[in-house]
């Protein structure tokens, strides 16, 4: 029993230190503030391809997290990158792939694509 509750103590520590520093170099921004920034950035849609094709926001590409180490060179480390998944999990997983490999200006669409109430392209 005591194991158990070092062990629950040790992962809601590493999640908590996680998130705090997370929110050093990611930035999640309302729907708002989102669109302000989008059209002069690097517009990346995390989901699958199946939910891409489902609805997307006009003008994203779609590199999905599962893709998204081997697809590093798509992505200009001088430009603004605006991330956004079905919620906020996988944007934010993309978001510590992408600092890690140097890349600094990362932004997250709050509450992710569920959230969205503007245009919307379908394929």
């Amino acid at each position: 029993m005591k194991f158990l509750v070092i062990a629950l103590v040790i992962l809601v520590t590493i999640s908590v230190f996680r998130y705090f520093r997370q929110r050093t170099f990611l930035k999640t921004l309302t729907e708002t503030q989102f669109i302000e920034g989008y059209r002069k950035a690097q517009l990346i849609d995390v989901r699958e391809p199946q939910e891409f094709n489902s609805g997307h926001i006009l003008g994203a590409r779609n590199i999905p997290l599962s893709q998204l180490k081997h697809r590093l060179v798509e992505l200009r480390k001088d430009k603004p990158v605006y991330l956004y998944g079905q919620s906020e999990f996988r944007s934010a997983r993309a978001a510590q792939i992408l600092h890690k490999h140097g890349y600094q200006d990362l932004n997250q669409l709050k509450g992710g694509f569920k959230k969205w109430t503007g245009k919307v392209k379908r394929s």
